[in-house]
C-alpha cells in the first residue's frame, strides 16, 4: 500500500469511529426528533403568529403583514442601567411565514442628526454606532444564539454567541435587512431564510429571543426586551422565551456556490531590486456545496476552495515577543458552528490548515449532542509553530497532510460534557500528530462557571532536521490539562485557573505555543457604578505563576489596576506589572505600567484609542535587561457617511544599559496602517490599504545574533467589491508588496492583480 493509501486509509478509520461515537451516543445525523432539553430561559413569553400581509423589505413598517403582527413594547436599559425603563421608546414587531423569521423595529431618537450610521462593509458595525436586531436561540437550549443586526443604513452584522466561550463574528448567514432614518428616529426590517437557521425536528417548536438596541452617546446605551441581571454567569440564558412556531421547513435545503479567481504574479528577476517578470496568469474553479438533510445538520463539502484572504491581516509588533502571534478564521467552510472548536485548552486552530484541496464536514444536534466531523487534504506551506518552556519558534512546513477533526459536546442543562479529537497525517507517511481528551463545564450557581480539560497527544515528528531540530523522526508524547472556576456577582468577581502541560505535548491542528509547565493563576475585581463621568469602575488585582516541569521558575506575575467605562462611550484602564520571567538561563525582572483610553466623541470622529506600556523591560533576543516603551494609537474617522478612514500607528523602544549606565537604543520597531473604504452603497465599495512596518537595530548591541541595521517592508492593496450577498460576490484586486534594500529603498517583492466572481445558488 502506498503512503498517500495509508494516510486515507487512517483518516477513513478516524472519521468512522467518530461516527461510531457519535452512534453511541444517541447522534443520528439525519437529525431524528428528539426530546427537547429543559428550557432555562427566564424572560417574559412572546407569542408568535403568523403573517397576514405582504411585507417588502424597504424599511418602512406600513406594509399590511405588520399590522397583526406581535407587538413587543416592553424593554429594559441593562447599560448603564440596571434594567431600569429606557429613555427612549422601542416597538419590535415579529412574525413568520412558510419560508421566513421576520423582525421589523421603531427606535425613537430625542435627536435624530445624532444617529451614527455611517455606511460601510459587512459585519462593519463597531460598538459606537447606532444597531439593533435579534439575537435568537434557535434551538431553545439558553446556551447560544446567533446573532443578527443592523445599522440605521442597513449594514448587516452577525454572528454567533455561546455561554461559554463568547461572542465569534466570524460566521456570516444568508438574511436581509433595510433600514431608513425617520424624523423620530430609525425604523428596521429583517427577513431571515429558516435554512440560514439550526432548529429541532420539533413542532411546535420554542425558541428563546433578545430583542436589542445599541445607542452610543454621552454612554453607550444597551437595551434589550429581556431583564439582564448583574453579577449573572450566563447571557442567552435570559431570552425571552419565543413560542407560536409551527410547521417550519424540516429539510432539504441545499446551496451550492461555484467560483472561478484568475491571479497574475510578478517576482524579481533574481535578486531583491531587480525588474519584476510577470507569470502566466493562473485561474481556478472550484466550489462549495452545503446541504442540509434535517433542520439541525449540516453537510458541507468542498472541491479545489478558495481559501484566499480577500481582508489583509492587521500588522501586530512581533520584535521581541516570546511566544507565536494569534490571528482569527475568517475562511466560510470552517465557520459552520465554529464555537464547536472553542475549548479551554486551543487545540483546534483551523489556521494550520493552509492549502486544502478538498475539505468535507458533518455538523449538527441530536438528542441534546451537538457534534461536527471534519476532513481535509492539506498541501501545506506556509509556517508551523515549534512550541517550547519559555518560547516558540516558526518553521517551515513545505510538506501536505490529511487532516481531520471530531468534535462532540452533550448538553445538561446549561452545563455540557464534550471530547475533541484531531488527527494529522503527513503525506510522506513520516510524521503525524493525534490529539484526544475530553473537557466539560458546569455551572453548579447563577454565579458560578467551573470548566476544565484533558488531552493527550501522541506524535511522531516528520524526519526533516533540514527544517527543525526537533523534527528527527523522534516519538513524542504527553498531556495537557486545564482547570478553571470563576465567580461572579453584581460587585465581586473572581477567576482562580490551574494548568498543566507536559514537555512532549504538541497540537500540530491546534495553537499551544507553550509546553513544559505548570501555572496557577487568579484574579479578583470589585465594581461599583456611580452616575457622573464614570459609569462603572473596577479595581482588580491578577496573579500568576509558571513552573517547569522541572521545577524550575519559569514566570511570575502581579499586576494590580482600575478599569473605568466613562462618558463619550469610553473606557480606560491602568494597572501596574511586576514580572520575573525566565530567558535563557536568567530570571529578570519586569516592571511596567500599562495603559488604555478609548472615546467615541461623535459621528465623524467615531473612535480615538490609545494603549502602551513604559518601564522596566527585557531583551529577550540577549537575554538582559532593558528598559522600553510601547505606544499603539488608532483611529477611526468618518469624514462623510460613506468615506470611512482607519489610521494606526504603533511604536516600540527597547534600550539597554551602556557603558556608564547610559541609555543605548537596542532596536525601534514602527507600524504606520492607513485604510480608506468608500462605500457607495451597502453593496458596493471601493478600498485602499498602506502598511509600512520597520525595524532599526543596533547591530554591535546584539551579543550572538547577526542582525541587519534596517528592514522594512511595504504592503498596499486596492480593492473594487459587489456582493449581492456573503457568497455571491465579485473582487477586482489589485496588491503591491515591497521590502527595504540595503540602500534604504523600497524594492518591488510581488505585484499581484485578481479578479474572484462566486455566486450562491440557492434550492
Amino acid at each position: 500500500m502506498s503512503e498517500a493509501s495509508k494516510t486515507a486509509s487512517i483518516s477513513v478509520r478516524f472519521v468512522f469511529v467518530c461516527l461510531l461515537a457519535m452512534v453511541l451516543l444517541g447522534v443520528s445525523p439525519s437529525g431524528s426528533a428528539a426530546q427537547a432539553p429543559s428550557s432555562s430561559l427566564a424572560g417574559e413569553r412572546i407569542q408568535m403568529s403568523r403573517r397576514t400581509g405582504p411585507i417588502i423589505i424597504d424599511g418602512d413598517l406600513t406594509d399590511e403583514g405588520w399590522l397583526t403582527a406581535t407587538r413587543v413594547e416592553k424593554w429594559y436599559e441593562t447599560n448603564p442601567g440596571d434594567n431600569t425603563e429606557p429613555k427612549v421608546r422601542n416597538v419590535a414587531y415579529l412574525t413568520y411565514d412558510d419560508q421566513f423569521f421576520y423582525a421589523g423595529f421603531e427606535f425613537d431618537d430625542p435627536d435624530p442628526t445624532a444617529i451614527r450610521a455611517p455606511f460601510g462593509d459587512r459585519d462593519n458595525v463597531p460598538s459606537f454606532t447606532d444597531y439593533g436586531g435579534v439575537i435568537l436561540d434557535t434551538l431553545g437550549d439558553g446556551q447560544r444564539a446567533v446573532l443578527l443586526l443592523a445599522n440605521p443604513r442597513g449594514i448587516q452584522y452577525d454572528a454567533i454567541t455561546d455561554d461559554s466561550s463568547g461572542e465569534d463574528p466570524s460566521p456570516d448567514f444568508f438574511w436581509d435587512a433595510a433600514a431608513r432614518i425617520t424624523e423620530r428616529g430609525w425604523t428596521l426590517e429583517i427577513r431571515v431564510p429558516f435554512s440560514s437557521l439550526r432548529y429541532r425536528n420539533v413542532d411546535p417548536q420554542t425558541w428563546g429571543i433578545l430583542l436589542y438596541r445599541n445607542m452610543p452617546r454621552d454612554f453607550r446605551y444597551q437595551i434589550f426586551s429581556a431583564r439582564l441581571p448583574r453579577g449573572s454567569n450566563c447571557f442567552v440564558c435570559h431570552s425571552n422565551p419565543l413560542g407560536g412556531l409551527e410547521h417550519l421547513p424540516t429539510a432539504g435545503h441545499l446551496v451550492a456556490a461555484p467560483f472561478v479567481t484568475g491571479t497574475s504574479n510578478a517576482h524579481p528577476q533574481s535578486d531583491l531590486g531587480t525588474d519584476l517578470v510577470p507569470a502566466q496568469v493562473k485561474g481556478a474553479v472550484g466550489l462549495d456545496l452545503k446541504w442540509l438533510p434535517s433542520a439541525d445538520n449540516a453537510i458541507d463539502i468542498a472541491v479545489n476552495p478558495d481559501f484566499s484572504q480577500v481582508e489583509s491581516d492587521t500588522a501586530q509588533i512581533a520584535v521581541n515577543e516570546r511566544f507565536a502571534l494569534f490571528f482569527p478564521e475568517k475562511r466560510p467552510f470552517f465557520l459552520e458552528s465554529v464555537d464547536l472548536f472553542a475549548t479551554p485548552l486551543q487545540a483546534v486552530y483551523t489556521r494550520t490548515i493552509l492549502s486544502p484541496r478538498w475539505g468535507a464536514r458533518a455538523t449538527g444536534k441530536d438528542a441534546g449532542i451537538r457534534y461536527t466531523v471534519l476532513v481535509t487534504d492539506d498541501d501545506g506551506g506556509g509556517k508551523a509553530v515549534l512550541p517550547g518552556r519559555t518560547g516558540s519558534s516558526l518553521v517551515d512546513q513545505n510538506f501536505g497532510s490529511t487532516v481531520a477533526i471530531g468534535r462532540l459536546k452533550r448538553d445538561i442543562g446549561l452545563s455540557f460534557i464534550g471530547a475533541l479529537v484531531t488527527d494529522r497525517e503527513n503525506h510522506a507517511g513520516d510524521g503525524h500528530n493525534r490529539v484526544a481528551g475530553p473537557d466539560f463545564q458546569w455551572r453548579p450557581s447563577g454565579t458560578d462557571v467551573v470548566a476544565g480539560q484533558w488531552l493527550y497527544s501522541e506524535t511522531r515528528t516528520p524526519n526533516r532536521p533540514d527544517l527543525a531540530a526537533e523534527w528527527t523522526g523522534q516519538s513524542l508524547g504527553g498531556h495537557a490539562a486545564v482547570a478553571q472556576w470563576g465567580h461572579n456577582t453584581t460587585h465581586l468577581d473572581w477567576f482562580a485557573l490551574y494548568r498543566d502541560v507536559s514537555s512532549g505535548f504538541r497540537a500540530n491542528t491546534g495553537f499551544i505555543p507553550q509546553v513544559g509547565y505548570q501555572e496557577v493563576s487568579g484574579s479578583s475585581g470589585w465594581t461599583v457604578r456611580p452616575t457622573n463621568f464614570f459609569s462603572r469602575v473596577r479595581t482588580f488585582l491578577n496573579l500568576d505563576r509558571q513552573m517547569g516541569t522541572d521545577g524550575v521558575l519559569v514566570s511570575r506575575q502581579v499586576m494590580p489596576g482600575v478599569g473605568m467605562d466613562t462618558r463619550m462611550s469610553g473606557f480606560m484602564q491602568y494597572r501596574y506589572i511586576d514580572e520575573q520571567i525566565r530567558t535563557g538561563v536568567r530570571i529578570l525582572p519586569r516592571h511596567l505600567f500599562g495603559y488604555i483610553a478609548q472615546f467615541s466623541p461623535s459621528r465623524r470622529i467615531s473612535q480615538i484609542s490609545l494603549d502602551g506600556t513604559a518601564g522596566r523591560d527585557i531583551d529577550f533576543t540577549n537575554s538582559r535587561p532593558a528598559t522600553g516603551v510601547t505606544i499603539n494609537l488608532s483611529a477611526t474617522v468618518h469624514p462623510t457617511d460613506h468615506l470611512e478612514l482607519v489610521m494606526l500607528r504603533d511604536q516600540r523602544w527597547l534600550n539597554i544599559d551602556g557603558p556608564a549606565a547610559q541609555a543605548e537604543r537596542l532596536l525601534s520597531e514602527h507600524i504606520s496602517r492607513v485604510k480608506a473604504t468608500y462605500n457607495f452603497t451597502p453593496r458596493v465599495f471601493l478600498r485602499a490599504i498602506g502598511q509600512y512596518v520597520s525595524t532599526d537595530r543596533d547591530p554591535l548591541l546584539f551579543l550572538d545574533t547577526t542582525v541587519a541595521p534596517r528592514s522594512g517592508d511595504f504592503t498596499g492593496s486596492l480593492l473594487f467589491a459587489y456582493k449581492l450577498n456573503w457568497q455571491s460576490v465579485a473582487f477586482v484586486g489589485y496588491g503591491d508588496d515591497r521590502e527595504l534594500t540595503d540602500v534604504r529603498s523600497l524594492a518591488p517583492l510581488d505585484r499581484q492583480f485578481f479578479v474572484k466572481l462566486s455566486y450562491a445558488f440557492q434550492r
